[in-house]
């Protein structure tokens, strides 16, 4: 009897390229994803569904689909897709995570060269039948110092794009290695530098707590007279209201913006003013990036129907060719990673990554790769998947060692994630798998044993050990409105270092974060966001 050929369901339209890679070795059918009438029913033979914006795989949409076993999104966000409930149903999910880098360097290129020139003003001008060249007297690009917030694949596109305009490239990003900059023409300085002596200041940083509002009023008072910026990255980094106020006054000359805090956007305090360039989150809209994105995940999709490996899963935990006794280490190592970052503060000059216990029996390379996509999370702009944290990690001069062992004196299974930083001073963090469930669990953070589930909003401080401390967090916290889950002091000796561990149940903001700090004269206060991304 001959096996039917899985059916991919194609929900829009995607480029020709796409259908071409998948071959004629599945059933290919079509439906209007965004006809949820139509949508639901087509799901339940797909083995494979391919979406881009328009279509929502949703929990109702997942359990339509009794034989999915994976869902592409080709482009970058997976806002329309319930991750965690695909993976609850270990349903793979995949995207595109690269597919519109050079697209995106280019149009934060453009808005730049546009809001410098006054280009929209003067189009619009012309365009109502008046002859104004004295109005829009722009400033040129040569010989201008450039500040490149954040340094990632994108950022790093942008500044190798504008060093072509004989420009002075400078940049603000704690988590790559200033010889790496250096290699690439840039100097690296603060915040504060980058805001006090740039001429144009674009930005290319992900969105977390820790970005949102990055640039407000206060960070724009501190800029040159005529600034021009721009932010093609994801909306909420610049405070829109505080840049108007600034484009107003002249503190900043101009402004080039492609992304809003509310999207989609049609009424901002930006779109008022004659000195801003505004597009409607443009960034990924080339044919090119179209069509690379469709490949992408026409490739992944291949990948997951013939049971290998796929290394763009966003949740690569529920399916692929990794060894059964390795996979539930998957999550753990990605968390290890992410609380790494937090408590170092920064990127490490190394990483290694040393696993011990019965895992080790089997391959664990995929486990410094979860590493890795924890480590940089929360701190480029793109999204980290298996195949480009790799890259990120050789971008920004990390080196990654792997060390396994099957001797685990302690644990079943043990993962330690230990780094260099640039000051000399080293950063570990210990995890295991706990009880029948596999609960991931911290077991050491900074040489001080812990036992603490790896989950929500963990707060870390380190401080002198002495009375008192944990009453001082506890009611700061609770002023805040902030409920503690669970809390933990470990210590080296009696009234030598000590550090808390705190587990809330809501996000602490950096300001309380520094005041607790204060209050228990904490050397180290660091927040690590463990929920899903």
């Amino acid at each position: 009897m001959t096996t039917p050929a899985p059916v991919v369901l194609i929900a829009e339209e995607l480029a020709p390229s796409a259908l071409e890679v998948l071959g004629s070795e599945f059933e290919i059918r079509h439906v209007d994803g965004a006809d949820r009438a139509a949508l639901l029913p087509a799901l339940a033979d797909a083995a494979a569904v391919m979406v881009r914006s328009a279509t929502t795989i949703d929990a109702e949409a997942l359990a339509a689909a009794p034989n999915l076993k994976v869902v592409a999104r080709a482009g970058i966000g997976l806002d329309n897709v319930d991750v965690p409930a695909a993976t609850a149903r270990g349903v793979m999910v995949v995207n595109a995570p690269t597919s519109n880098i050079v697209s995106a360097a280019e149009h934060a290129v453009a808005l730049l060269l546009a809001a410098a020139r006054h280009i929209p003003a003067a189009d619009a001008s012309l365009r109502e039948g008046t002859w104004k060249r004295s109005k829009f007297s722009g400033v040129e690009v040569f010989e201008k110092t450039v500040g490149v917030v954040g340094l990632g694949r994108i950022g790093v596109l942008v500044a190798q794009r504008l060093a072509a305009f004989g420009v002075t490239l400078i940049a603000y990003d704690p988590y790559i290695q200033p010889g790496r900059a250096a290699q690439l023409g840039v100097r690296l300085v603060s915040l504060e530098e980058l805001l006090r002596e740039s001429d144009f200041i674009t930005i290319h940083l992900p969105k977390t707590p820790e970005t949102l509002g990055m640039i407000g009023a206060q960070e724009l008072a501190t800029t040159k007279q005529g600034v021009i910026i721009v932010n093609a990255a994801r909306g909420g980094l610049v405070d829109e209201a505080a840049l108007a106020d600034a484009l107003r006054s002249g503190q900043v000359g101009a402004a080039g913006i492609d992304v809003y805090a509310k999207e989609p956007c049609t009424d901002s305090p930006l779109f008022a003013l004659p000195n801003v360039a505004v597009t409607p989150h443009l960034g990924a809209s080339t044919t090119e990036a179209q069509d690379k994105a469709g490949t992408a995940v026409a490739r992944s999709v291949r990948l997951a129907l013939q049971g290998d490996f796929v290394p763009d899963a966003v949740n690569v935990q529920a399916g692929g060719v990794v060894a059964e006794d390795v996979r539930p280490g998957l999550p753990l190592a990605e968390k290890l990673g992410r609380v790494f970052t937090a408590v170092a503060g920064g990127l490490a000059q190394s990483v290694a990554v040393r696993v011990l216990g019965k895992i080790a029996e089997f391959d664990v390379s995929v486990v410094q790769l979860a590493v890795l996509r924890g480590v940089f999370s929360d701190v480029v702009e793109e999204q980290v998947t298996y195949v480009n944290a790799p890259l990120l990690a050789e971008a920004r001069g990390l080196e990654v060692s792997l060390a396994s062992d099957v001797e685990s004196p302690h644990y079943r299974n043990l993962i330690t994630v230990q780094g260099a930083m640039a000051d000399g001073t080293e950063v570990t963090v210990s995890g295991t798998l706990y009880g029948k469930n596999q609960v991931p669990k911290l077991t050491e953070v900074g040489g001080f044993e812990v036992d603490l589930e790896v989950k929500g909003y963990l707060l870390f401080f380190v401080y002198a050990d002495r009375p008192g401390v944990v009453g001082t967090v506890g009611a700061a916290l609770g002023a805040a409105g902030i409920n503690i889950a669970g809390a933990q002091v470990s210590r080296t000796t009696r009234g030598g270092d000590a550090l808390m561990a705190v587990t809330v149940d809501s996000e602490v903001s950096s300001e309380l974060l520094a005041d607790i700090a204060t209050q228990i004269g904490a050397r180290e206060a660091r927040a690590a966001d463990l929920n899903p991304l």
